[in-house]
């Protein structure tokens, strides 16, 4: 202070003493001037001495006052400058206290400032920067340590906008940066970890399209509402089935505005009830208008409140109780309500005490199953109400349930009053607080009608569904059996490929209708013109034949009949429809040995008979396409490579996820084929595999590569898992379900050491039998997994409809780890998404340490790719499998 004062008074001295050096100086010179003893130097000449004198004088008074202005001006400028370095020092201290990184720029883009939190986000420190340091100085200091992944362009672009840069640092961080320019033209960057943030809004949003999707599968019909303009906010599935239209049109309108004047009115007064209820909560029954027809529903309206215990929004259930009505005035509280929701569901409900395997709960339908009441089941046990044969089968089914902790699924027939029927039956274990199984949940849907029915589309399968011919699965099978019967004999017989010509024109003209019956009435003269030959629609417009005897004076003469009886005219709807056919024919065994070459060489001549002229038959000619020649000899050499022993097995371990290749124990195997040809050597699986899913040889092939797999991990010593890709082919033709029960007791592996990968070609096929399918897989006990997910276009529908043990990613995602963000969000999001439905993660195609790292630090559940092996024969990874012996003894051999 004292220090302060003095600089603030520190004029006054100076002028003192500016004032005292002129008086000393003046007072002697006075004296000299005056004493008559001195004169003036000779040289001075005639100058009056006094003015000599007071010149001098003068110019010693003028430095001396400039003298004291020079060290006013000097004190003033030493008082700035400690203020100044104090001000600097605060400002300083304030700015590296924050929990955001600083760094300030000039117009010339310099350092100015950066704060200590910057470089402590970064890993850098002071003696890093150096002077005149420039902002691309500093992102290219970044840059090298690794904490910068875009180039400076994009990333003031990007921190200049809006939302800013989120910059992902390779321990998981995650920084916020923006960028803001200043009117000097200089600028300032903030940096803050918004790490914590990300993590909570990750979880945040899971939660919420966890309580959705639990509130979707809810059966009551459940909305939300704002209290203060009655606006809805949010509706389930239940409540959109009820109404008949989407959610998406309910939220953001009120009841006015969606129902009718009766509805409204009944709505609105349930809803002024339950706010004026003293507990918040109202239930009542009304009626309703739904397209014209009154129905009634049991409602429960529920009044939540803010954090201010102030009315916020209501929350309203609701079921409609139309044909129940009877029973729904017997309710008089909340349990009873539930009961009657359950006595509703369409299944079987059955609720059992853990502890002493007694009924708490039977529903309506599962009086079918008891063969008695359900009142009369309550307080029973399996004992008391089956024989001791089902009764046993029933308790060990349980109690595997319960062991498990989680679903069990399985079919199995019951008997009832209406005889032996299939049930599908679901077990689930409800644990208690201090997760002991307390609860198991027992459904039983009667699938008989369903298998029926699949017995009956796989008849379907085989049959086109419009002319109700064979199909082109169906030919090839009726090819394949006409060769075998044919060979070794001197036999021959012509395939001919059948395009209807004008299709497209009749249906541009009188429409696809029409279009239809023409196949119709094309295909009924193509039978009769066959006399009970094979005749099948193999696509839109083409059909296929099979004809015996002399070639090729049979197949031209039948070619010539099919050709005057579709020239003949139709008539259909009171229309004259007139049509015409190319045929292409092909002869065995001079233009094929098998099924695929013989359709495939038909199909070739009509190609080239339609680039000829319409209407014309044309024979196939060797010479017409190398390429298809060598396609069809390769396709003919992969028919006997199974017989001749030229296929084998390849397996790739799949590993936990670790940090390090060490720490990645190895889970399991996948099984690939490879084909060692006698003269063209390996050949590509890319390159056989189309070629057999196009014949139908992926059916054999997919079986030997599932009973070899099955077999060989069989016989490991570690139970190790063992994955087999199946084909949708695999589902189209034959019985997958059985093949793989028949595979797994012949080789005796374990089911649960099986994993089945599918693609969502399995499902794109034929949705609903493709599904049905999958189920009975699983209730085989083996694991299905998804393949090559985020490939297709419609996966998250087929997560949703069916519960798969594991998830792939797709190999393109992995590859791009580390080169743009977007995978890693992507592959970031999958792990997340699986993990939220309950299903394991594996990464395929992972190639380096860092996907692996990164993989291990997101959680990922296994990984599949080349850091930790190729496919190779098993015998190279013996000791993985447990078979130190044999390593011993291939270490000792050479």
């Amino acid at each position: 202070m004292a220090e302060e004062n003095w600089h603030a008074g520190s004029t006054l001295p100076i002028a003192v003493q500016a004032v005292v050096c002129l008086g000393s100086a003046v007072a002697p010179a006075r004296a000299f001037a005056l004493s008559d003893s001195l004169e003036a130097p000779s040289y001075l000449g005639k100058l009056d001495p006094n003015v000599v004198w007071e010149a001098l004088i003068g110019g010693i008074v003028i430095c001396a006052f400039l003298v004291a202005i020079a060290l006013w001006i000097h004190s003033s400028l030493r008082r700035t400058r400690r203020l100044q370095l104090r001000r600097n020092a605060f400002v300083s201290s304030a700015m590296n206290n924050l929990n955001q990184g600083i760094v300030m720029t000039d117009a010339q883009r310099r350092v100015m400032f950066c704060n200590d939190r910057y470089l402590e986000i970064y890993g850098l420190s002071r003696s890093d920067l150096w002077v005149n340091m420039t902002g691309s100085d500093i992102l290219e200091l970044r840059r090298q340590r690794g904490v910068l992944g875009v180039s400076d362009g994009e990333f003031y672009e990007k921190a200049a906008s809006i939302n800013g840069l989120i910059t992902e640092l390779p321990d998981g961080r995650a920084i916020l940066v923006k960028y803001f320019v200043l009117p000097n033209g200089g600028s300032v960057a903030t940096h803050l970890d918004v790490s914590e943030q990300r993590r909570l809004s990750r979880q945040l949003a899971s939660t919420k399209q966890f309580l959705e999707t639990l509130l979707d599968h809810v059966p009551a019909c459940v909305a939300a509402k704002n209290i203060e303009d009655g606006r809805y906010i949010f509706a389930n599935t239940a409540y959109e089935r009820f109404w008949g239209f989407s959610r998406d049109h309910v939220v953001g309108k009120n009841a006015r505005e969606l129902f009718a004047p009766v509805s409204v009115a009944s709505i609105e007064a349930t809803d002024r009830a339950a706010l004026n209820s003293p507990d918040g909560q109202f239930r009542n029954e009304f009626e309703v208008d739904r397209a014209g027809e009154r129905r009634t529903v049991a409602s429960i309206r529920i009044v939540v409140r803010d954090e201010s215990n102030k009315p916020e929004f209501l929350m309203l259930v609701f079921e409609d109780i139309t044909d129940r009505r009877s029973l729904s005035q017997e309710l008089e509280s909340t349990k009873k309500f539930l009961e009657l929701v359950v006595d509703n569901i369409p299944v079987a409900l059955i609720v059992e005490q853990v502890k002493d395997g007694r009924y708490l709960l039977a529903n309506r339908s599962a009086e079918t199953i008891l063969n008695r009441r359900r009142e009369e089941a309550t307080g029973l046990t399996a004992s008391d109400i089956f024989n001791a044969k089902e009764a046993k089968l029933i308790i060990a089914r349980d109690e595997a349930a319960i062991r498990k902790r989680g679903m069990i699924t399985e079919e199995h027939p019951i008997s009832t009053k209406d005889g032996l029927r299939l049930f599908l039956t679901r077990r689930a274990t409800v644990l208690s607080e201090a997760g002991e199984p307390q609860y198991l949940i027992k459904t039983h849907e009667d699938v008989t009608d369903r298998r029926q029915t699949e017995s009956r589309m796989a008849h379907m399968a085989y049959h086109d569904g419009l002319t109700d011919l064979p199909n082109r699965a169906a030919f090839l099978q009726a090819l394949t059996q006409m060769i075998e019967a044919c060979e070794g004999t001197c036999e021959e017989f012509a395939v001919l490929c059948v395009d209807l010509d004008g299709l497209k024109e009749v249906n541009d003209v009188f429409g696809h209708a029409l279009g239809d019956k023409l196949l119709i009435e094309v295909a009924q003269r193509l039978q009769d013109s066959a006399r009970g030959g094979v005749v099948a629609r193999l696509s839109g417009d083409e059909f296929g034949l099979i004809i015996d005897g002399k070639q090729p004076e049979a197949g031209l003469a039948l070619a010539r009949q099919l050709g005057e009886a579709v020239a003949r005219e139709f008539q259909i709807d009171g229309r004259a429809v007139r049509a015409g056919v190319t045929t292409g024919m092909s002869i065995f065994p001079h233009n094929g040995a098998d099924a695929a070459s013989l359709l495939a060489n038909a199909g070739a001549a009509l190609f080239r008979a339609k680039q000829k002229s319409r209407g014309t038959i044309g024979l196939y000619q060797p010479e017409m396409d190398q390429q298809i020649r060598d396609r069809r000899v390769l396709h003919q050499d992969l028919s006997m490579a199974i017989k001749n022993g030229e296929l084998s097995l390849a397996f790739q371990p799949q590993g936990a996820a670790g940090l390090s290749v060490d720490e990645s124990e190895i889970i399991g195997f996948e099984a690939l084929a490879r084909w060692q040809h006698p003269v063209r050597g390996q050949v590509s699986p890319a390159e056989f595999i189309p070629i057999a899913e196009e014949s139908g040889l992926i059916v054999e092939m997919g079986e030997w590569i599932l009973r070899e797999a099955c077999r060989e991990a069989a016989s490991w010593p570690k139970p190790l898992q063992v994955a087999v890709n199946l084909s949708p082919a695999q589902f189209m033709h034959g019985d997958v379900v059985g093949l793989v029960h028949s595979i797994l007791i012949e080789t005796g592996l374990a089911p649960g050491r099986l994993e089945l990968e599918i693609t969502e070609g399995v499902l794109i096929e034929d949705f609903d039998r493709g599904l049905a399918l999958l189920r009975r897989l699983k209730a085989l006990g083996v694991r299905i997994s998804m393949d090559d997910f985020g490939s297709g276009y419609s996966s998250l529908s087929y997560l949703q409809a069916f519960p798969f043990d594991k998830i792939k990613i797709d190999r393109a995602f992995i590859i791009n780890l580390g080169r743009n963000p977007q995978s890693a969000a992507i592959v970031r999001a999958v792990i997340d998404l699986g993990h939220g439905l309950e299903m394991s993660i594996v990464a395929e195609g992972v190639e380096t340490l860092d996907q692996l790292a990164f993989l291990a630090k997101e959680g990922c559940d296994g990984v599949q790719g080349y850091l930790l092996g190729k496919p190779l024969p098993i015998g190279k990874y013996a000791g993985l499998v447990g078979r130190a012996e044999a390593m011993e003894l291939a270490l000792k051999t050479g």
